[in-house]
């Protein structure tokens, strides 16, 4: 894959993600920086995690990685029936739309299957451990180096402190 594949997400100290179908958490810093980094660019997330959205988001291309070939998607969002189709979409689309980059929002199978694939890493670190049933897939860090830290941060809004960490695949 020549566009550069971006993994985001927002990760607990206990390497919590997600409680049910919604984020753990109400962290409006997470969310700007969220919409920055995937704005203009191909977003690929499993069927859940587009289901708890809600909606395509506005600004960038969504594809849905599912087996149910039938699901209905709104106008606009594209299906794959595997990671391996979702790459191929978001590589025509990112070129489509001239950028480089696409990015993996979700949910924890979708982070694990694309994870040995990944180049590049931008988590959230959450300093706190909220009670969630989805987590993050453990990853070997040494595979990974950290070429960008900003934080701790809590704004006034913010259920938690946070940190906006970078890696890039060694």
């Amino acid at each position: 894959m020549s566009v550069r594949l971006t993994i985001i997400a927002a990760v607990a100290e206990n390497g919590v993600i997600g409680r049910g179908d919604e984020l753990p958490w109400r962290i409006s810093g997470d969310l700007k920086r969220f919409r920055s980094i995937t704005w203009g660019k191909p977003i690929l997330m499993g069927r859940r995690t587009f289901a708890s959205i809600g909606r395509p988001l506005p600004g960038r291309t969504s594809i849905v990685i599912t087996r149910d070939a039938a699901l209905p998607l709104p106008e606009g969002v594209l299906l794959a029936g595997s990671l391996d189709n979702a790459l191929a979409l978001a590589e025509a689309e990112a070129l489509r739309l001239g950028v480089d980059e696409a990015a993996v929002i979700g949910g924890a199978e979708i982070y694990a299957q694309a994870l040995p694939r990944a180049d590049r890493l931008r988590l959230t670190e959450v300093h706190g451990a909220p009670d969630g049933d989805v987590t993050f897939p453990a990853f070997d860090r040494a595979v990974w180096r950290e070429v960008g830290r900003e934080g701790p941060i809590q704004g006034e809004k913010d259920e938690f402190a946070f940190s906006f960490v970078d890696y890039e695949r060694v």
